[in-house]
């Protein structure tokens, strides 16, 4: 079973609190967080409690300050161990909400999904199999949002403010800092 360990400090320094599962409000533990270790299993992290604000998705590994996991600040407040899948992936993303529109059929991990793709937005999608990070921007930068299996009919059910899809990447065998 994984496990992550978070820390106040950079560099693993400082007070640190471990957690084995689901945290609805880490601020019980600690006050703040720049840096954390991680190990089997696969974690999303979230700005805010409740699971909430943005999210980081972290593999088994080191990361000495909140930049080797793209956060923004030293802020984690909820956390959730995300389940080992070992299945196909499969997901659709559509031009317009509601699921309309010529959808076009994901199955592998997309670096650019402007010109691979030749998508400007995508304003909803089916996640048919697997668990998905969608990042804002091309090679895999920029805010992230987690997809389970479902229907996503408008941005805003992933998180998102704006139809702007960047790059895409199933969770599976993630490494450190990738």
């Amino acid at each position: 079973m994984g496990k992550i360990i978070f820390y106040e400090g950079r560099d693993f320094q400082g007070p640190q609190w471990e957690c084995g599962g689901d945290c609805a409000d880490t601020l019980r533990h600690l006050g703040r967080c720049n840096s954390i270790r991680s190990s089997g299993g696969h974690w999303v992290l979230y700005e805010k409690a409740n699971f909430a604000g943005y999210q980081y998705v972290l593999g088994p590994g080191d990361y000495p300050d909140f930049g080797s996991w793209m956060g923004f600040n030293d802020r984690i407040r909820s956390c959730q161990m995300f389940p080992p899948y070992r299945g196909s992936y499969k997901l659709k993303l559509f031009p317009r909400p509601d699921l309309s529109g010529r959808s076009t059929e994901v199955t592998d991990d997309c670096p650019d999904v402007a010109s691979r793709l030749r998508l400007s937005d995508v304003y909803s999608c089916d996640v048919a199999e697997g668990f998905w990070i969608m990042y804002e921007h091309p090679n895999y930068r920029g805010r992230q949002f987690v997809l389970r299996p479902g229907e996503y009919r408008a941005c805003g059910d992933w998180g998102s403010q704006q139809p702007a899809v960047g790059s895409l990447r199933r969770i599976k065998a993630l490494k450190a800092n990738e």
